[in-house]
């Protein structure tokens, strides 16, 4: 018997929310078509999900023109109900045991020097689907010595030390989004706990300190500045090394209700924030998401660190 998958039944019943008109400053890139849709048949033909489709990313066409995709595993149904996600809630099918070996070759077929990997949650897998993303990101590496990668994980909450199978596999980057304000988790996050993602960013550092951590806010759910302050404080107590903040943008008139748009100035007035607070890197723009730019950014930093090192060395 097929299981229905309902795209949001956990929105059905909820009032109807209104999507706010986007600002000019919003808008989605026209870029180069026969690369998008070079890596739109690679992608298909790997039999692949992506997180760029599955959660109607604003950038798809800007980073899909570049042969950027952020690879989603563990199939495209998420066994939680977050309020601001646009990805399908219901029951998983079961993992694929080919999915690390189609993941790598898309890679090499993509010719990605950085590569982004993410998940949704498996909370119905006895250890979250850690030991799947161990194989991904193992096997990825195997094929692709010279192409650094980058994790995106849920929680693995109540999954007692199954993360740390994850970071046995030693990804260059591992990221965890805070995504929201603590005030706002019960409503934004159901399922998901503030103080267990923390401690899993600040137990990833403390396992393995050549590990860079990420994280990600989203903002325009109703949160105050303080609280994005306090929030990245949290985040530097947890050894944290990248921070990303965008733009939230409701998806449906189910979703949680988009409370205002932030101007461009006000990101870059929250980088500045974050970059004293002592991030190594931070991405803050209306369109920013966890991957955006993620190549490129993480390309710079290496730079940065070599011309540091390098300076060092000769003084």
């Amino acid at each position: 018997m097929k299981v229905l998958k309902i795209r949001h039944p956990e929105k059905v019943n909820k009032p109807v929310s209104p999507i706010q008109r986007k600002p000019y400053w919003i808008k989605s890139k026209i870029v180069n078509s026969k690369e998008f849709f070079l890596t739109k048949s690679i992608v298909n033909q790997s039999n692949l999900k992506t997180v760029c489709q599955e959660a109607n990313c604003p950038n798809i066409t800007e980073c899909w023109s570049k042969r950027h995709a952020t690879f989603l595993i563990m199939g495209d149904t998420c066994t939680r109900a977050c309020a601001f996600c646009d990805v399908i809630t219901g029951k998983p099918n079961p993992l694929d045991p080919m999915e690390p070996y189609k993941i790598s070759r898309a890679v090499k077929k993509l010719n990605l020097k950085h590569v982004v990997i993410t998940s949704v949650n498996r909370d119905d897998l006895k250890d979250g689907g850690s030991h799947h993303f161990h194989d991904v990101v193992v096997q990825t590496r195997k094929d692709n010595p010279e192409t650094t990668i980058e994790i995106l994980t849920p929680d693995f909450l109540r999954k007692q030390d199954s993360y740390k199978k994850v970071i046995e596999s030693k990804p260059d980057v591992f990221n965890h989004n805070i995504e929201t304000v603590p005030s706002l988790y019960r409503a934004v996050r159901p399922g998901s706990k503030y103080d267990a993602s923390l401690e899993l960013l600040k137990k990833t550092k403390q396992i393995d300190s050549k590990i860079f951590t990420k994280s990600g806010l989203m903002v325009g759910f109703g949160e105050t500045k303080n609280e994005i302050l306090r929030v990245m404080d949290d985040l530097r107590s947890a050894d944290v090394d990248f921070l990303t903040i965008g733009q939230y943008l409701q998806p449906s008139v189910k979703h949680f209700p988009l409370q205002r748009y932030y101007m461009p100035k006000e990101f870059e007035d929250l980088k500045k924030h974050a970059l004293l607070k002592g991030f190594l890197l931070v991405s803050s723009s209306p369109l920013t998401r966890s991957s955006y730019h993620a190549d490129r950014d993480f390309a710079d930093l290496k730079k940065k660190r070599i011309v540091k090192i390098n300076a060092t060395s000769i003084g």
